[in-house]
This record gives structure tokens, C-alpha cells and sequence, in this order.
């Protein structure tokens, strides 16, 4: 069996008997933490727009106990494909935010971002780590892992963070300052905020947030997941933001929201066709995530379809962050009978794809996308279908 078919009860069990093994004794605490799919609003959760992801079932698991010191943690993790050692001991005093680029255990950093942002006494403790979240996959690992030790932390040290959208904001800053990864906040967002059966529309500007009811037994949401991550996507997310921020400048705004057709003339005038095609996108892709909450909420789910086809063409065109495999699973996908349409999720130069189908078609568009992609790439993509699912939470033992 593999991670991703795991259910959530034998990866605590697998965690219970880890801890067991490894440090002698029975673990007290644990948590849990989805990953989650975006189905439309991508690359605007920096740039004051809309997101609608949805959480998955699958998740990381922190689960762990106090130890004898008074200050070092003794972590292993037994999550897959990770990078570097798959232990780590330091001491939760004396951290500091490191380079990412020399770190031999990205996964590490995450952890202990999360501890230095806490900002409150944390004890010595011991604990495991398992999870089913693909990495690399664009269903965010990294946030699953950083919201999972958040409320492991708070339920160690008895201290309680006042509010979602405060965890949220340590986790993001974690991962600014110790991965190294200047993110936005809706992964962290929907993680910890999530509902089962529902959706939920992010306004990254005032971090409000909307249920949108998702549930159609009919319909099914596929991830698939294309198993590469180019080179190219080293520093292009950075970049992508950079170029977003000097477009605002341009137009003399603070947030593209406040985007009207005089401001559009003067990055025309400049003639920076990237800072257009950039700013298109932001725009249009705002509009479009407004439109998608709107049409689930109506139960419209062939414009949904259409709108999430959109998207993808805009993310290749005009933000230029998809790639060769992911233009193939989305083309593959989209000329399958049943499919509603299909895009790219997540960063982008690799990853996933996320796409609506008739369930009755998924063994089907399945069997299509594998058969082309072994041919075309010589490589496996995984497919599971997934369901919107309840967000992170504290697990009883």
C-alpha cells in the first residue's frame, strides 16, 4: 500500500507504533493536518485576490510526548521521499532562522520555524512524523507539516494561539524565514479552516473566508500527479512576485483589485508585455475564482469546468508557470468524455493537475492519462481521487 492510499487511522496507528518503538514509551499528543488542492485562483493568494482550494483527506500526522530535558526535541520523521536525514535533535531554545540553501533537511526547517514563531515556552519532547501527502506534488506537504506542529506545539506546551488566521500567519512565517519559500497564506488557510463536503473562498485581502458547498455524487475531483519538478521553478516563484509588485508600482496601486482600465494604459505605455501579461492574469483569474464560487454554489458544474480550463490556459500564457508534462495532463484530460475541465494546481513547473469528471468516467480518464504519459515521458503519473475534507485538528489517543 502506498502512503497516499493510507487512511488516516493506520497512519496513527503507524505514528503509535513508531514512537513506541523508537523512544520506549506511549506517545500523549498528537495532530493532524491536510494537504489540500486549489481548484482555481492560482498565484493571486499574494496578490490581495481569491482562492477556492479544498482540503484532502490525506495528511500529516505529528505525534509525539515530553521528554526528560528541558529543551531538546528528538524528532523522526517516516514520511516519504523526503530529503536528507530522517532524524533531527536541537534544542527548541536556541533556534535561529537558517539558510535554506545549505540545510541538508529541508523538511526540518519547517518544524523548527514553526517552534521559533511560536514565541511561547515549548518543553523537550519526542516525536514522529507520518504522512500520506505526496511531496513535491503541489497538494502542500509543507503546510500539512507546518499546521500539524503548530497544534502539536500548542497542545504540549498548553499554550493556545487566539485564532485560525493567527496559526496561519505563524506558519506562513516559518516558511518565509526558515524554508525560505516567500508564500501566501491560503495553504495554511484552508488546512487549518477546511470543512468536509464544502470548499472554501479565501479573500486574501481582509483574510475573510466562505463555506462554498461541494458535493456532488455525480462528480469527482481527480489529482494527478505528474512526478517532476523542473529546475526552471528554482527562485520563479520569487520572481513571479517580484514582477507583480513592480506592475503595482508602475500603476501607482496598492493591491490589484484596484486595477481599472486607466491604470492598465500605463503598463501598455511602458510597453512591459511580461508586467501585461502578468497583471491579465491576476486580474482575470480574481474575477474567475468569484465566478467558480458562484457557479458551485448554484451547482453549475459545467461552467465550473469551464472556468478551471481558463485558468490553466492563463497560467501557461500569460503567468508562465506550467510546463510541458502538465499541458499534456490537462490536454489528455479535457479531450476524455465525462471530463467538466482540468488544470495545473499549485506552483507550478511540475506538480499536479487537479480535474472535474463524472465519476463514472475516472477509471477511464485514468487509464487515458497513465497509457499517454508512460508513452509520451517514460514515466508513471499517479492519480487518486479525492474529496473536500475537514481541516487540521487535535486527535484523541
Amino acid at each position: 500500500m502506498s502512503a497516499s492510499q493510507q487512511t488516516l487511522q493506520e497512519l496513527i496507528e503507524k505514528g503509535q507504533q513508531a514512537f513506541r518503538n523508537t523512544f520506549g514509551y506511549e506517545a500523549e499528543v498528537a495532530s493532524f493536518a491536510p494537504g489540500r488542492v486549489n481548484l482555481i485562483g492560482e498565484h493571486i493568494d499574494y496578490n490581495d485576490g481569491f482562492a477556492l482550494p479544498m482540503a484532502l483527506s490525506m495528511g500529516t500526522v505529528v505525534m509525539g510526548a515530553r521528554n526528560k530535558s528541558q529543551s531538546t526535541a528528538d524528532i523522526i520523521t517516516f514520511s516519504e521521499k523526503i530529503d536528507g536525514t530522517n532524524r533531527i535533535q536541537f534544542d527548541v531554545k536556541a533556534l535561529e532562522p537558517s539558510n535554506p540553501a545549505i540545510s541538508n533537511c529541508r523538511w526540518a526547517n519547517y518544524v523548527k520555524g514553526v517552534i521559533y514563531h511560536f514565541n511561547h515556552n515549548v518543553p523537550g519532547f519526542n516525536a514522529v512524523i507520518v504522512s500520506n501527502v505526496p511531496m513535491g506534488a503541489g497538494v502542500s506537504s509543507s503546510a500539512a507539516l507546518e499546521v500539524s506542529t503548530l497544534l502539536f506545539i500548542e497542545a504540549l506546551s498548553t499554550k493556545r494561539i487566539a485564532s485560525n488566521d493567527e496559526r496561519a500567519k505563524i506558519c506562513v512565517r516559518a516558511e518565509h524565514t526558515f524554508a525560505g519559500t516567500p508564500c501566501g497564506i491560503m495553504d495554511q488557510m484552508i488546512s487549518l479552516n477546511a470543512t468536509a463536503n464544502h470548499a472554501l473562498l479565501i479573500d486574501f485581502r481582509s483574510l475573510e473566508s466562505w463555506q462554498i458547498p461541494f458535493m456532488s455524487k455525480s462528480l469527482a475531483i481527480l489529482i494527478c500527479n505528474s512526478n517532476v519538478r523542473h529546475k526552471l521553478s528554482d527562485g520563479e516563484y520569487g520572481k513571479r512576485r517580484e514582477q507583480c509588485s513592480k506592475a503595482l508600482e508602475l500603476m501607482g496601486l496598492k493591491s490589484f483589485r484596484d486595477v481599472q482600465p486607466e491604470h492598465l494604459s500605463v503598463l501598455y505605455k511602458a510597453n512591459d508585455q511580461v508586467l501585461i501579461n502578468r497583471t491579465k492574469h491576476v486580474i482575470e483569474e480574481i474575477q474567475r475564482t468569484m465566478d467558480a464560487a458562484e457557479a458551485l454554489k448554484n451547482g453549475d458544474f459545467k461552467k465550473m469546468g469551464e472556468l478551471m480550463k481558463q485558468s490553466h490556459t492563463s497560467l501557461r500564457d500569460l503567468y508562465e508557470v506550467s510546463c510541458e508534462e502538465l499541458d499534456a495532463l490537462v490536454d489528455v484530460a479535457n479531450s476524455c468524455p465525462g471530463v467538466l475541465g482540468s488544470r495545473m494546481t499549485g506552483g507550478g513547473f511540475g506538480g499536479s493537475t487537479v480535474t472535474l469528471l463524472e465519476t463514472q468516467c475516472v477509471d477511464t480518464v485514468i487509464s487515458n492519462i497513465k497509457k499517454m504519459y508512460k508513452e509520451k515521458y517514460n514515466r508513471e503519473a499517479d492519480c487518486f481521487v479525492v474529496l473536500p475534507s475537514a481541516g487540521a485538528r487535535i486527535i484523541k489517543l
